[in-house]
């Protein structure tokens, strides 16, 4: 067996092993819903005077069967279309936009991550702004974003893309910046023997070197961009994504409570395919990368 061929096995066999923990989670999480379902007080309880045991009755947690039916069932003012249908495209809107924000935000992370490693001044004085701007809700910043958006006469859904490229390009930023600056000092030390410029040092050792600690910011990133769609479409409207389709399910609550789950399982599932997308790359960028020889 060649090199090659026995790393394609361990990354198949890698992938094989994910796969099979994404499932048993999902089955242990189905069985603890519905044992707590089963032994819980349906009006829920208190301790020490709060309440916090949560209910158990049909309408706060359905049978996991009855959210899976739910799919299956005739989407009201739908035509003949099927939840899972009207959710699939619900979901193709929002993965459309959160896919625009998050190259957004890759562009602009990587972007100030290579300024700030070039100039340190930079990284000392921008950084702290970086972490205080990802303590702002996004529900104040909306408004903000949809003025600016409709004084530059731009389609409504480059608002939902810009909040996601807000929220996914500081974990791009800190893990780019601290790969840049992972590179070895001995390394560093030889291309100034070869009188190499700074950016072709960037190209040939800080980037190669910053691979392994960008991967798990882009994930992060990957999540981020669709929490930013989502509640771009709760809080502005007028864009019929997931997050149209909570706000539209949870009216429903009454008689059909399973519904709002498939909304949450749609944004769910989406979320876990643009994790994927991270790590189908990260397979593909790193199945070449040399691996170290410790002596």
């Amino acid at each position: 067996m060649t090199a090659r061929s026995g790393r394609t096995s361990s990354i198949a066999a890698r992938s094989a092993r994910r796969i099979a923990m994404l499932f048993a989670s999902l089955a242990i999480a189905i069985l603890l819903w519905e044992f707590y379902k089963a032994v819980g007080p349906e009006d829920g309880g208190d301790i020490f005077g709060w309440r916090i045991i949560p209910k158990t009755n049909d309408r706060v947690m359905p049978h996991t069967w009855t959210m899976a039916a739910e799919f299956g069932d005739d989407a009201i003012g739908s035509g003949d279309q099927k939840v899972w249908q009207v959710l699939l495209g619900y979901a193709w809107y929002t993965f459309r936009m959160a896919i625009a924000g998050l190259a957004l935000g890759v562009f602009v992370g990587v972007g100030l991550a290579v300024f700030m490693a070039r100039f340190k001044i930079v990284e000392r004085g921008l950084l702290p702004y970086l972490v205080i701007s990802q303590t702002i809700p996004l529900i104040a910043l909306a408004p903000q974003v949809t003025v600016i958006r409709g004084s530059l006469d731009l389609p409504q859904w480059t608002s939902a893309a810009a909040l996601a490229a807000f929220l996914s390009f500081f974990p791009v930023t800190v893990s780019t910046l601290r790969g840049l600056q992972s590179a070895p000092a001995a390394s560093l030390e030889l291309m100034d023997s070869y009188a190499a410029s700074w950016w072709t040092t960037l190209r040939k050792l800080r980037f190669p070197a910053a691979v392994p600690y960008m991967v798990p910011g882009l994930k992060l990133a990957a999540t981020a961009s669709v929490i930013g769609v989502i509640v771009t479409e709760i809080t502005l409207g007028g864009l019929r994504g997931v997050g149209f389709a909570t706000i539209d399910y949870s009216q429903k609550v009454t008689s059909q409570p399973a519904s709002v789950y498939a909304a949450v399982f749609a944004a769910a599932v989406l979320g876990l395919i643009m994790f994927g997308i991270v790590v189908a790359g990260e397979s593909i960028a790193m199945r070449r990368r040399p691996k170290e020889v410790v002596g």
